[in-house]
């Protein structure tokens, strides 16, 4: 009977002590899956950022390449402006010396020839003052596009750092949680 007695004391003091283990077990399995889902979950949102960033770099290349369209199209109104510019100041340079040439010559003939010569120069001076209007309008409008583009690409330069910032703090979440 005492045996049977101390065989009962053992089972009812060793039942606690095992429910205690298993209710142990079920904590670290219960948390173990947790930190699986949340390792899922940090997946899927780099995964997402990783697609994000990779959408907004390509966004980027092309925009690059918009704003360096735009700014050799002002580049080049501007040097067509100075070509011109420099082409009006050789005329008006020729027309003034063929002026003063005019007056000074006594010849009909000559005359008459340098009188075509300043019609044929003011003609030239005529066409370049409608290319230059046409190339200022121009170079306005490329300048207004690459000021647009340059717009667009500072956008998505603001973009570039949000989703860094995003995922950086992804990061630091992720790697506090796994220190604890």
């Amino acid at each position: 009977m005492t045996r049977l007695l101390v065989f009962l004391t053992i089972i009812a003091t060793s039942t606690p002590a095992l429910s205690q283990k298993d209710l142990t077990d079920s904590q670290h399995l219960r948390a173990l899956l947790e930190e699986v889902r949340q390792l899922r979950r940090d997946l899927q949102t780099a995964t997402s950022a990783a697609q994000r960033v990779q959408i907004a770099l390509y966004r980027l290349q092309l925009q690059d390449a918009a704003v360096a369209r735009a700014t050799r199209l002002v580049e080049e109104s501007h040097s067509k402006l100075t070509d011109l510019a420099d082409a009006r100041a050789h005329i008006g340079g020729e027309m003034e010396r063929s002026e003063d040439l005019r007056n000074r010559i006594q010849d009909a003939a000559d005359r008459d020839q340098l009188e075509q010569r300043l019609a044929d120069l003011k003609r030239d001076l005529e066409r370049i003052a409608r290319d230059e209007q046409q190339w200022r309008a121009k170079a306005s409008q490329a300048e207004q596009q690459l000021r647009d583009e340059q717009i667009k690409l500072d956008s998505l330069h603001s973009l570039l750092d949000q989703l860094d910032q995003a995922l950086e703090r992804t990061g630091n979440s992720s790697a506090s949680a796994s220190n604890r």
